[in-house]
């Protein structure tokens, strides 16, 4: 990301990783901002951010067979692009498992936390959030979705500090999952 600010607005390394993190605190994501402040084209972004490898993601089968277990759509909206979030879908060994993948592109190019990024998403997938839950690992984007109604679940390796929209965290969540079920 940082490569594609310096070389977009012709700006050195330092600058160019002061607006990205800029940009992400600010409007959720690089790309909002790029947008919003630089009038970037959304498309060549997210083509080119996320020609990674994922060759150190690793397969899971037990998750796999925990989220198939849950009740319900199960549905994966990233900030990334719809493309890049069914191949880390791939990479972990859960394709099949979801019922749709959304991407940043899905929400008009609204980046959570924005409500109004959720509410698209939401509103063309037919969730109803008062019976549904979110698992995030950036706590900033479980403030809507807890004001929809949802459960949310912070799962990352260390515990935010509490915040009411907050209901549970976990840094295993094939753990947290099958504990769920059982």
């Amino acid at each position: 990301m940082t490569q594609y600010v310096m070389d977009t607005l012709g700006v050195e390394r330092d600058k160019a990783d002061h607006l990205r993190k800029h940009y992400w605190h600010t409007y959720g994501t690089t790309l909002a901002g790029l947008m919003r402040e630089h009038d970037v084209d959304p498309a060549p972004y997210l083509t080119h951010v996320h020609e990674i490898s994922l060759a150190h993601l690793e397969q899971d089968a037990p998750l796999a067979d925990a989220i198939r277990a849950l009740p319900g759509r199960k549905i994966v909206y990233t900030n990334g692009s719809a493309p890049y979030g069914e191949r880390v879908i791939a990479a972990r060994g859960l394709t099949g498992v979801f019922d749709a993948v959304y991407g940043v592109e899905d929400a008009d190019f609204h980046p959570k936390p924005e409500r109004r990024a959720f509410e698209t998403v939401f509103s063309a997938d037919g969730i109803d959030t008062k019976t549904g839950a979110m698992f995030e690992d950036d706590t900033r984007n479980l403030a809507a979705p807890h004001d929809m109604g949802m459960q949310c679940v912070h799962v990352a390796p260390t515990a935010a500090k509490p915040e009411s929209h907050i209901h549970h965290h976990t840094d295993d969540l094939t753990g947290f999952l099958q504990a769920l079920l059982s």
